[in-house]
């Protein structure tokens, strides 16, 4: 019986997969085993998941907190390297028990990849803590045109195959040159 739900962020950097987990208890381990760190979500963040997983925004402006040193560090040195643009940004939901511990396979709500991201680190006493904001952009994006444009089916399967190459090609635009010659008669009330 499902309890309680846990916000999963996995982020395919080239030299490491990062799982982030919102909260603070301690590491979070899946029934793949995979271990999950855990950080800590603003409530902007959550409320930007929300509209993301909802399809009401195009782009994911995700704040990392309490990211510590080791973690930051191979972020930062993916960044230097100019490998961080174009990273897969998954967001999933695990459903738990009322021990907390993961029902089935948590259920991928959001993919995008990072169009930008934004270091602030902050220093105490004993450790320095991080702050990472991401930009993530979704599919959808990609759909974006000028002004007067036309979006051709090609274009648009060609763009879908770019940012997600094991999906079928997006259909969106395929009967777009069957109306190119339609007239639409609206109904005279």
């Amino acid at each position: 019986m499902i309890k309680s739900l846990r916000v999963l962020a996995q982020i395919d950097f080239p030299s490491k997969t990062v799982r982030l987990w919102d909260g603070s208890g301690g590491l979070f381990v899946d029934l793949d085993g995979n271990t999950w760190r855990p950080c800590v979500l603003t409530e902007s963040a959550l409320d930007q998941i929300e509209l993301a997983i909802n399809a009401e925004a195009f782009t994911l402006s995700l704040a990392l907190s309490g990211i510590d040193q080791e973690l930051s560090n191979v972020i930062w040195s993916d960044y230097q390297d100019g490998e961080v643009i174009g990273t897969r940004v998954r967001i999933l939901i695990q459903d738990c028990d009322e021990f907390d511990q993961p029902v089935g396979s948590p259920d991928i709500k959001f993919t995008g990849t990072i169009d930008d991201i934004i270091f602030d680190d902050a220093a105490t006493d004993d450790q320095i803590l991080s702050t990472i904001t991401i930009e993530i952009t979704n599919r959808f994006t990609l759909r974006t045109l000028t002004n007067g444009a036309v979006l051709s089916d090609v274009d648009q399967k060609a763009r879908s195959k770019v940012l997600n190459p094991t999906a079928p090609p997006d259909r969106f635009c395929e009967r777009i040159p069957l109306q190119i010659d339609n007239t639409i008669r609206w109904p005279n009330w």
